[in-house]
């Protein structure tokens, strides 16, 4: 058994076809969030999923009038329910864990036949207030799940040999 091939697939969709995702692609996708590790199993998350047309419609607007939260048939907001906590080497502990969770998520999508794109680029204050976020949480990331108008190339990666080093910088 290898994710590779998942990996490999994954792309940043840049458009979604109309036609719904099943609730059944849906929940494993969700699941995928869920079993994801969390600085100290904490999981200090929710993850709000979006499908009517005329809330992603305005969660369109949020996100600076980019076209494909508007046509994407889910959206999922990844949220933190923690925005304090920091891991013992000093960092917030929310990014990295709404990024874990949001990768297995996109691999999961791919195994489902689906595309998605993971968007930072959107107006927080207006999306908590769309969703009923409460104040003191944050909106970190939305994730567009879909069925890919089109699957775009690959994107080129840097090879392995320039960005590993071992035992020193």
């Amino acid at each position: 058994m290898s994710i590779l091939p998942e990996i490999l697939e994954r792309r940043s969709v840049g458009g979604f076809k109309p036609s719904p995702v099943s609730a059944a692609k849906l929940e494993r996708v969700l699941e995928a969030g869920r079993l994801a590790p969390s600085a100290k199993n904490r999981q200090e998350w929710r993850f709000v999923v979006v499908q009517k047309k005329a809330l992603r419609e305005k969660l369109q607007e949020a996100a600076f009038g980019e076209e494909k939260v508007g046509q994407a048939p889910v959206v999922i907001a990844l949220c933190t329910t923690n925005i304090e906590y920091r891991m013992p080497n000093g960092q917030l502990s929310y990014p990295v864990d709404l990024g874990i969770a949001a990768g297995f998520m996109a691999l999961q999508a791919v195994r489902e036949g689906l595309g998605s794109c993971l968007m930072g680029t959107f107006d927080e204050a207006a999306v908590k207030e769309m969703l009923s976020v409460p104040y003191s949480m944050k909106v970190v990331l939305l994730l567009l799940v879909g069925h890919p108008a089109e699957l775009p190339e690959a994107h080129p990666r840097k090879p392995l040999r320039s960005i590993v080093a071992y035992d020193h910088w």
